[in-house]
């Protein structure tokens, strides 16, 4: 079984790519919905984030995700460590996951594949771009709370697309849902010939 990574900046549409996979038949793993989940359900990561950010982290043993959010947000290394800690339970879990999938290929959708060195893990990477200004109007649209620059500054913590274009395996261009649903299946037929 082939390990596909899926990943992109912020607002650039790697869930939208990624259900489009799953139409098509193909498991799609999306590591900040199980970051959540195991930051609620793992005793051991509980306890290694109550460490690191203190008693607030957890309300009643709810992730408190909005304190967590400020306290990284301008402090470049609290992210890093942050990440040190979430990552390796998420990649121990996809794992897991991955041997109960019946596949040719598995992806796991992931923001920062390049960020974490992460990219020699999988077979192949598919990056999801989209110019800044589409990516802004989508975040503002999904989520009226962030504000332009809020958005700006959580794109300071990834890389440019011009950088992780040249070390990707495949690049789709998300501006429209047919177009990029073309592009979805050209790579899919591609993957599945590759032995």
């Amino acid at each position: 079984m082939k390990y596909v990574g899926l990943t992109g900046g912020i607002g650039s549409g790697k869930t939208t790519v990624g259900k489009i996979f799953a139409q098509l038949g193909v498991p799609v793993y999306n590591s900040d919905k199980q970051a959540k989940q195991l930051m609620e359900t793992s005793q051991e990561l509980k306890k290694a984030l109550k460490k690191l950010f203190g008693e607030a982290a957890y309300n009643d043993e709810n992730l408190n995700k909005t304190f967590i959010s400020e306290q990284v947000f301008n402090d470049k290394s609290l992210l890093e460590k942050l990440n040190a800690l979430v990552h390796p339970a998420v990649r121990t879990h996809f794992l897991e996951w991955a041997k109960q999938q019946k596949a040719a290929y598995v992806i796991q959708e992931a923001a920062i594949i390049f960020e974490m060195g992460s990219q020699d893990f999988y077979d192949k990477i598919i990056l999801v771009t989209a110019p800044e200004n589409i990516r802004i109007d989508r975040i503002l649209e999904r989520d009226s709370q962030n504000s332009p620059a809020t958005i700006k500054a959580r794109m300071q913590n990834q890389w440019k697309d011009a950088r992780k274009i040249d070390t990707s395996d495949y690049v789709i261009e998300n501006l429209d849902l047919k177009t990029t649903e073309l592009q979805v299946l050209e790579i899919h037929r591609a993957l599945l010939e590759i032995r």
